[in-house]
C-alpha cells in the first residue's frame, strides 16, 4: 500500500526498520554484479530480480526499501552505450520497481532513492576516500540531472548516501534543493571522521536548519564506528538519525565484491 504518513512524520513517532543490502539479497539470489554498473545493471537487463530482491526484504519485514541507483548515473550508462533518454527511463525505473515490491504487502512501505556519490561511478572504491579533485559546483553539475530525474519518479524520500566528505555533502544538498522531494543525508565514515578525514560534527552541521533534511547518519561503516557518529549527527542538527553499517566484510574493489 502507499504510504498514508511521510517518513519524517514516521519517524517522529517510532524507529523505522530499512532494507538490508540490496547487492547481497541479488547475490542470493544467483545475479552477477561484476559491472562497473553493479545492481544498478539489473535495471535494464533483468528487472525482476530487483523486484524479487525488494519483495524478499518486505516480506522479512523491511519499512524502508532503497532502489537500484546507488550506481546509477547518466555518465555510468553512456560508458556502457545507454542513451541518455534511456538512461533517464532506468533511473525512473528504480522508483518503480521499489513502489511495485512495496505494493505486496498490506502496510506501509517507504521507497528512498539511491543517490551514490561521485566515486561509486567508478566502481573502484572510490567513495571511500573522497577529495576527487573536483570542485563543489563540479560535484553539483555531477549530480542535478540524476536527482532530478530521480525525485521526479515520485519516491518517498532521496537517499544521499555512502558520502565520503562535506564537499560532496554541500555539492549534493546543493543538487537536490528545490527539487521537491525530502531526503536523508548519510556519511561513509571511519575512526570517528568522514573517510575525506573530517570531524562528524562539522559535516553534519550542513544538514542543520534544512528542512528538507529529514535525517541525517552513516552507513557504508564498520559497526563499531555507528554510535559516536550518530550521537554527533544528532547532536549538530537535531534530526532523527540513521545507521545501516557494513556486516564485517571488507570491500574488495578488484573483484567488486565483499
Amino acid at each position: 500500500m502507499r504510504p498514508v504518513r511521510t517518513l519524517a512524520a514516521a519517524l517522529e513517532e517510532s524507529t523505522v526498520v530499512l532494507d538490508g543490502g540490496l547487492s547481497n539479497q541479488l547475490e542470493a539470489q544467483g545475479c552477477d554484479l561484476s559491472d562497473a554498473l553493479w545492481s544498478a545493471r539489473l535495471l535494464a537487463d533483468d528487472p525482476g530480480q530487483i523486484v524479487a530482491a525488494h519483495t524478499a526484504y518486505v516480506r522479512a519485514g523491511a519499512q524502508v526499501l532503497i532502489t537500484a541507483s546507488y550506481q546509477a548515473t547518466f555518465e555510468g550508462f553512456a560508458r556502457r552505450g545507454t542513451a541518455r533518454a534511456e538512461a533517464a527511463r532506468l533511473l525512473a525505473r528504480s522508483v518503480r520497481l521499489a513502489r511495485e515490491a512495496a505494493g505486496t504487502v498490506e502496510r506501509e512501505v517507504w521507497v528512498a532513492a539511491s543517490v551514490g556519490p561521485y566515486g561509486a561511478m567508478f566502481a573502484d572504491g572510490s567513495e571511500y576516500r573522497g577529495r576527487y579533485g573536483l570542485s563543489v559546483r563540479e560535484l553539483e553539475r555531477f549530480h542535478r540531472p540524476r536527482i532530478e530525474a530521480l525525485a521526479a519518479a515520485g519516491p518517498d524520500v532521496l537517499a544521499l548516501e555512502t558520502v565520503p566528505d562535506t564537499d560532496e555533502a554541500e555539492a549534493m544538498l546543493r543538487a537536490a534543493d528545490g527539487c521537491g522531494t525530502p531526503l536523508w543525508l548519510s556519511y561513509t565514515v571511519a575512526g570517528g571522521r568522514t573517510r575525506a578525514g573530517q570531524p562528524p560534527a562539522d559535516a553534519f552541521a550542513l544538514a542543520a536548519g534544512l528542512d528538507q533534511v529529514i535525517a541525517v547518519g552513516v552507513n557504508c561503516c564498520a559497526s563499531g564506528d555507528v554510535d559516536r557518529a550518530v550521537e554527533a549527527a544528532s547532536s549538530a542538527t537535531g534530526k532523527p538519525v540513521v545507521a545501516y553499517p557494513n556486516s564485517g566484510e571488507r570491500w574488495d574493489a578488484g573483484h567488486r565484491g565483499w
